[in-house]
């Protein structure tokens, strides 16, 4: 089985946090590319820069040429899935719901700590959107960027360790889900402090992708997600329109190791 995990936004070592993350959880036998894509914020922390990352992951998908199962995008509450459901036939997995997913079959309401306040509606309205808002207890901010994440993770720790302990003991919240794909790796840290299960978006992604895939099932493609119409569009897909190159990242040896591969950079 080989799942793509997609960064939304081009940093590389948050990519390579996200890589990490995936093949900690990978099952053996299973193989995870992580992709970047080939333009857009160095972070993902407003609506613009979501959209921008939307077209950007969908792009980046189409530009990878094998053979894989599933794609998980690595953006908690990001734009785009709902767009890349319909331009391929494997299963989407989106981190934001495949961590409320989980939450709900471990406790009764979970509550989710993110970056910044400006993050929250976003998070909140997927979310919604998928029908998973009723258990919901929280979404809290830590009041730390996505960037400020990947640069200080232990400030991040203390930071998020404080909005969770405000989400257990004032909003009764049962489960933690971390609201950034950047936090993946502090979850052991703060069940520590906290005694609460912590859940990390990329790890619950990629066995609910394994599970689907194992149950050999596939995207439906006779409603929401059928296939786009056929008709012209302008400077589609972006990466040919813009000359870029399909130069082998530096992924490709891991790839082919087995369980984990890893960062299949765009090219400079």
């Amino acid at each position: 089985m080989k799942i793509i995990v997609v960064n939304v936004n081009p940093s590389e070592s948050m990519t390579d946090v996200i890589a990490e993350a995936a093949g900690r959880h990978a099952s053996p036998g299973t193989t995870v590319v992580t992709l970047r894509p080939f333009f857009g914020a160095e972070a993902v922390d407003c609506n613009f820069e979501s959209y921008l990352a939307a077209v950007a992951v969908m792009d980046r998908v189409m530009a990878y040429d094998e053979s894989y199962d599933a794609v998980i995008l690595a953006g908690f509450g990001e734009h785009g899935r709902d767009g890349l459901q319909e331009l391929i036939d494997q299963p989407v997995v989106e981190i934001c719901e495949a961590s409320a997913h989980v939450a709900m079959m471990i406790g009764h309401a979970y509550s989710v700590v993110t970056t910044l306040r400006r993050s929250v509606p976003a998070i909140e309205d997927r979310l919604r959107l998928a029908g998973l808002w009723d258990r919901c207890a929280s979404v809290r901010a830590s009041g730390m960027s996505t960037l400020e994440v990947d640069v200080d993770p232990e400030r991040a720790v203390r930071a998020i360790v404080a909005e969770a302990r405000r989400a257990v003991e004032a909003d009764h919240a049962e489960v933690i889900c971390l609201g950034c794909a950047g936090m993946a790796g502090l979850e052991e840290a703060i069940t520590a402090e906290l005694g609460v299960p912590v859940i990390d978006g990329i790890g619950a992604a990629v066995r609910l992708a394994e599970a689907v895939v194992g149950l050999g099932l596939k995207t439906s493609k006779i409603g929401a997600y059928a296939p786009p119409d056929a008709k012209k569009i302008v400077g589609w897909p972006l990466w040919q329109a813009l000359g870029v190159p399909r130069a082998p990242g530096r992924g490709d040896a891991a790839r082919a190791a087995g369980r984990s591969g890893g960062n299949d950079d765009p090219p400079r």
